[in-house]
């Protein structure tokens, strides 16, 4: 033991005996009762143990509750006498009790500590895999546009002086569609340093439901134009504790992934469901869904497949994986599944005690 917990196990023993002397002359003033002053310091005892470490506290602890019941409470007082009838048992009863409480004590918190221990080695394995995923997400996803942009940055100065306007215009649209899908993921990466550094949750605040989901569909208008999007919300105005723009790229992001995978233009919903102790986000497309064998990994960085137009720069890995990290960071939960016809995301977050403004 170091000198540092020894001089702070001298200190907690010194005072909780000494709070516990003060408790016991001032009821033992108004009961004089010497057997209920022995099982105020068996309680003494056992505080010592709780917030002590080791054994050895306790059982010092343990040995002055004896002696001091004996030399300040028991006629004659502030005299040793163990010559009265039935002490010795009293003595030996009050060791015994207070050594199994001391060493129950003990034993229980360091029980704790262990479990506690073990908490925070699943909290830093779960830690290790989302960064695993996010970065096996992140050397996919911005890999492959940037490839894409090279090759059709080269393509069209190696002919550009042969290509027609038309072919022209459709390289350089081309290239601004792979810069853009680029920016989204510096985007979403950028999302996730909002969460605090070596820690897995995020600082939140109250803020209006119904603001939120509008804030989020118009940002997606203004990246992809012509998207139609059906929105329904509560009536009620909803205050969920969050961090506004860490669910705003996470509708985003669901969203998009709806746009890109779905394989029709179809409208895609939106609508959010207040249960008792969480609002639950519905987004949902009517498209070809997703393979069953994905379902399980899909938000595991597990990468790309191609949509309707082939085209496979448009990963879900990133997007999917940092809409579960975000979503886990505000202690919610999240998960895909198929419909009838096209596949519905759902995440979930708590509302917290500011549940409800305007009942």
């Amino acid at each position: 033991m170091d000198a540092k917990t020894l001089w702070g196990n001298v200190a907690v023993t010194a005072v909780i005996m000494g709070i516990c002397t003060v408790v016991a002359q001032i009821f033992f003033h108004y009961s004089s009762n010497s057997t209920s002053v022995a099982i105020i310091y068996v309680l003494a005892v056992m505080f010592v143990a709780r917030y002590t470490a080791g054994y050895v506290p306790g059982i010092v602890a343990s040995v002055f509750g004896v002696i001091f019941v004996n030399y300040v409470f028991t006629y004659p007082y502030m005299n040793f006498d163990l010559s009265i009838t039935g002490y010795p048992v009293i003595v030996v009863g009050m060791m015994v009790v207070s050594g199994i409480t001391s060493a129950t004590t003990t034993r229980f918190k360091k029980q704790s500590q262990i479990l506690n221990e073990r908490e925070k080695l699943l909290i830093e394995a779960e830690k290790e895999a989302m960064r695993a995923n996010l970065l096996r997400a992140v050397s996919h996803d911005l890999r492959t546009p940037l490839t894409s942009i090279i090759g059709l940055s080269s393509t069209y100065l190696a002919s550009k002086e042969q290509a027609s306007p038309v072919k022209c215009r459709e390289t350089m649209s081309a290239i601004c569609d792979e810069a853009n899908w680029l920016l989204n993921m510096v985007e979403n990466l950028l999302s996730v340093t909002r969460i605090r550094v070596g820690d897995t949750r995020v600082s939140t605040s109250p803020e209006p439901l119904e603001e939120v989901v509008s804030e989020a569909v118009q940002r997606l208008h203004k990246r992809l134009t012509g998207v139609k999007v059906r929105v329904r919300v509560p009536d009620e105005l909803l205050m969920v504790p969050m961090d506004a723009m860490l669910i705003e790229q996470v509708i985003i992001n669901l969203l998009e992934n709806a746009v890109y995978y779905s394989g029709v233009d179809d409208e895609i919903e939106l609508f959010v469901e207040k249960g008792d102790k969480e609002v639950i986000f519905h987004i949902r497309d009517h498209g070809k869904g997703i393979a069953p064998e994905r379902l399980k990994t899909i938000f595991d960085g597990a990468g790309a497949e191609s949509n309707s137009s082939g085209d496979f720069h448009k990963g879900m890995g990133i997007g999917l994986t940092i809409c579960k990290t975000i979503v886990g960071a505000h202690n919610g939960t999240i998960r895909a599944v198929n419909q009838e016809q096209g596949a519905e995301f759902i995440f979930t977050l708590p509302l917290g005690e500011d549940k409800i403004d305007g009942e």
